[in-house]
């Protein structure tokens, strides 16, 4: 039976516990591309639109754009990534510097390219995605440095965030050190997923699939109520998490707690622009209100108004504290 929890939070509280909390974020770093334009002909040379380009911009995605929005949020962040030895990492870089967030955790294997995904934007809609990079593990040395780094780091953080993007970082070495660390000293874990790397998560605190991964996850499909509160039962299991939050856009969330009751979370975007990141925000703010002392119903209403707002904006995105505030208030006083 599905419950609906109280979505009234002390915002003030809340943002003022972001500030004395620290998350590690270790995954696969991209740039996110965007090439916007309009469309007003449609090719000579095939049935494919023209667009005229009017302007691009380059942006911090995958774990790194997870490392954004906690920043954004108003928590203390740390990074555990790899980038190339090229242009687009270099960027990588300069846009962390800008946003004074430390890249000490920020490995640079030659050879390798840095992941690129390039979205050319029409009339706010996409027309076509290309991806630049590569899928293969990364090499023993990188992972030992990251190991190094990991290591290093575990003392000085509240909770650590595995952002999976199947580009080769999230490996069963890695995982198990985490795990094992985890073990020895224990620590808040939050994973976003990916469906290959599922065999890899067992023991996270909480998992964050959407719906396509936790069918996949539980191999069985989410048709109804019953379907459904069948598939989290399947996935707290699997993963021997304490929590699972299956996130499931227009129809929101709901959280599954080992302890606990399983909940409903409704959805509170208004409109929906674009859906590029919103689980790197769900993850992001989720993991930042847990390890700054809230219970899970609690920090699954935070992530559910982080990700409505991100979803209203076109392109990757992120919150603030001050959008946070003002959506949560807007919806007390319209109950």
């Amino acid at each position: 039976m599905l419950r609906q929890i109280s979505d009234r939070i002390d915002v003030d509280k809340l943002v003022q516990r972001f500030k004395k909390t620290t998350v590690l974020v270790v995954g696969d770093i991209m740039i996110d591309e965007f090439i916007w334009g309009t469309v007003t002909r449609i090719s000579p040379e095939a049935p494919v639109p023209v667009v005229a380009v009017a302007r691009e911009n380059l942006l911090l995605g995958g774990a790194a754009n997870v490392v954004h929005n906690v920043h954004s949020l108003g928590g203390r962040v740390l990074l555990a990534g790899l980038i190339g030895d090229d242009r687009m990492g270099e960027k990588i870089k300069k846009l962390l510097a800008e946003q004074k967030i430390d890249s000490e955790g920020l490995v640079v294997q030659a050879g390798r390219p840095t992941t690129v995904k390039t979205r050319v934007i029409a009339h706010s809609q996409q027309v076509v995605r290309f991806d630049r990079e590569s899928r293969e593990p990364i090499s023993a040395q990188s992972q030992e440095m990251l190991l190094r780094y990991l290591d290093k780091s575990w003392g000085q953080v509240d909770g650590i965030i595995v952002s999976d993007y199947g580009k080769g970082l999230i490996s069963p070495a890695l995982m198990e050190f985490i795990m094992q660390r985890k073990k020895k000293e224990a620590k808040l874990v939050a994973v976003d997923p990916k469906m290959n790397n599922f065999n890899l998560y067992a023991g996270a605190t909480v998992v964050t699939p959407n719906r396509q991964e936790a069918e996949a996850a539980a191999g069985k499909e989410i048709r109804d109520e019953d379907s459904l509160m069948e598939v989290g039962r399947i996935l707290l299991e699997r993963f021997a998490s304490q929590a699972i939050l299956i996130t499931r856009g227009e129809e929101g969330m709901v959280l599954f707690e080992r302890e606990g009751d399983v909940i409903d979370v409704p959805t509170v975007a208004k409109e929906v622009y674009d859906v590029t990141g919103a689980g790197d925000t769900v993850i992001s703010a989720l993991t930042l209100a847990l390890a700054s002392g809230n219970a899970f119903p609690e920090a699954a209403v935070v992530a559910n108004y982080a990700a409505g707002i991100v979803v209203g904006k076109v392109g990757t995105a992120t919150v603030t504290p001050e959008e946070l505030k003002k959506a949560i208030s807007e919806r007390i006083q319209s109950h």
